[in-house]
């Protein structure tokens, strides 16, 4: 759905800063291996978040020795993930009620 991967960045970013690969890492794992977020996909996501204000960035060397640029969660950006958050779970209890009906 529209505006979901977004939101799961957003999330990926709410504990710590950290670089991309590292937010697809997060989102994977906490996933139990069910969302798999492409490069193609998640670099785009992690830019426009970050002109749109909700991230801040800054280039650090990562713990296997390799200059990344690692993403940070601003107010902004916390507050949009606050409003997408409530928004899912409207969203997918709505999708849920319907689907256990006969």
């Amino acid at each position: 759905m529209q505006g979901t991967l977004d939101m799961l960045v957003l999330k990926a970013l709410t504990r710590e800063s950290l670089h991309g690969y590292a937010v697809a890492e997060w989102i994977r794992a906490t996933s139990r291996d069910v969302l798999r977020v492409q490069e193609g996909a998640l670099y785009p996501a992690l830019h426009r978040l970050e002109l749109a204000g909700m991230l801040t960035s800054e280039w650090a060397v990562s713990d296997k020795g390799r200059r990344a640029k690692y993403y940070s969660l601003t107010a902004a950006g916390r507050k949009h993930l606050a409003t997408e958050a409530q928004s899912w779970h409207q969203l997918s209890g709505a999708i849920a009620l319907v689907m256990r009906t006969a």
